[in-house]
């Protein structure tokens, strides 16, 4: 019995529950499709992102205006610190930590707000959260990604990612605050991070977030027993020895041999050092060198040859058109096609003469030191706490393998044999190295791994 209907029966009962269900979901279209409207108008359908605030403001009908997001500067300024830190090689963990000890305030529509987590920073890479995943800081507004559908046992709301094409994208530059360059550095490493912990490309295969851990130590997971082959470990705090014959027995490896791990990474360093300076390195540098400046002239000098052969080609024809209405021979085409060709020739001519001439290479006289500069700031770059980490990843991708051979006769038990790319490593010593290099910046032109170059393999 109700005061408006009265009694009530099982006719009202089934209509009544079918006209309100009917209703739910008119409204919720009618929602959907007005945030739709909303975002194909470049404006925000809910939500605040961190670095961002809602806009009010009044129109001329009185009413406020909505959608509408601006930058916070000093937010913005945060985000950029952690996609330049993920981008060098911070974890999200230790960014968050920094963040922490700081005191910035994390964004508040997180759980534990005002506390940074790093969850909060890496987020998901499918679903866009997180900071590195969102979008909107390289002004692009995504919507409908996801839908959340009620699990019938729990009665919970549950996502469900939406296929691509139903989702909307709207480009939004004002509210750009980082460069593609610095995104798309950052999807690299987290599509490197994520071949890692799935290297075999399984898909829907559990992730094994161990294998992506970064190595403890500078060496670790390098070095390999040049008796079996099998990688040589941390047998206690200080000590490297073979995992074989401590885990498979002297049947498959007889080497106990161990030896102190700042005794390896100590020679391994002043080995590169000392390889790297002999003479025959630095001659091969500076051809290198005297190749890379070929190479980058060759494509300046073929494009002023093209045009100035044009040129040549152009004057004759506009030669040969003034010699043949002076012998009398004019026609009123001539003058169309007389046009055109001095149109040509004063393009042609700008091209020229903005073209530089092919200069001529001259080593500089400090080229010879400036290579003893880099070898001789390598164990700074790995020793300075600013560069530590992206110059400890720079140089564990340079060095391929480290043989340990033991060998009663040689310091510590062991001799060293080293296999690596010695081009990468003469970038090392610069403070700027974010990443494994394949060229690296010498005075203001280009030196690029060669012929001299190759992955070599020599002793310690």
């Amino acid at each position: 019995m109700t005061k408006a209907e009265g009694e009530i029966n099982e006719m009202h009962i089934g209509l009544g529950g079918t006209m309100s269900a009917l209703f739910l979901k008119q409204l919720a279209q009618k929602t959907h499709r007005g945030l739709e409207g909303r975002v194909r108008n470049g404006k925000s359908a809910g939500g605040i992102s961190y670095g961002y605030r809602a806009v009010r403001a009044l129109r001329t009908d009185g009413s406020v205006t909505t959608g509408e997001r601006e930058i916070v500067e000093n937010e913005a300024a945060t985000v950029r610190r952690i996609f330049e830190g993920y981008a060098a090689g911070l974890s999200a963990r230790a960014l968050a930590a920094a963040l922490n000890a700081e005191g910035i305030c994390s964004p508040a529509n997180v759980k534990n707000a005002g506390t940074w987590g790093p969850s909060t920073i890496s987020g998901n890479w499918k679903r866009g959260t997180g900071i590195l995943n969102n979008e909107a800081y390289i002004g692009v507004l995504v919507w409908n990604r996801q839908r959340f559908v009620k699990d019938p046992a729990t009665g919970k709301r549950q996502a469900r990612l939406n296929p691509p094409e139903k989702w909307v994208i709207r480009e939004v530059e004002h509210l750009r605050i980082i460069d593609d360059d610095l995104w798309q550095r950052v999807k690299e490493r987290q599509g490197a991070i994520r071949e890692e912990m799935n290297p075999a490309g399984v898909q829907d295969s559990g992730l094994r977030p161990e294998r992506a851990r970064r190595p403890t130590y500078l060496l670790s997971r390098l070095i390999k027993c040049g008796c079996c082959g099998a990688t040589y470990t941390l047998i206690n705090k200080t000590r490297y020895g073979c995992s074989a014959v401590r885990n498979k027995g002297t049947a498959i490896c007889t080497n106990r041999t161990t030896i102190r791990r700042e005794a390896v990474e100590q020679r391994v360093l002043a080995g590169l050092r000392e390889h790297l300076l002999h003479p025959a390195l630095l001659g091969t540098f500076v051809e290198e060198y005297r190749t890379a400046w070929n190479a980058a002239q060759a494509d300046t000098q073929a494009a002023r040859a093209k045009a100035e052969r044009e040129l040549a080609q152009v004057e004759k024809k506009i030669a040969g058109l003034l010699s043949a209405i002076e012998d009398g021979m004019y026609h009123p085409s001539m003058k169309e096609k007389m046009a055109a060709l001095e149109n040509r020739k004063r393009s042609l001519a700008a091209q020229v003469a903005e073209s530089p001439e092919p200069a001529v290479l001259r080593m500089h006289p400090s080229l010879g030191d400036l290579y003893l500069q880099k070898i001789g700031d390598l164990v700074n770059a790995l020793s300075d706490p600013a560069v530590r980490v992206q110059a400890a990843e720079a140089m564990r991708a340079l060095i391929s393998e480290i043989q340990m051979v033991p060998a009663a006769d040689a310091p510590d038990g062991h001799r060293i044999e080293l296999s690596g790319d010695l081009a990468g490593i003469l970038a090392l010593g610069d403070a700027e190295t974010t990443k494994p290099p394949r060229e690296a910046r010498a005075w203001s032109y280009l030196l690029v791994a060669g012929v001299g170059f190759e992955p070599t393999t020599f002793r310690l």
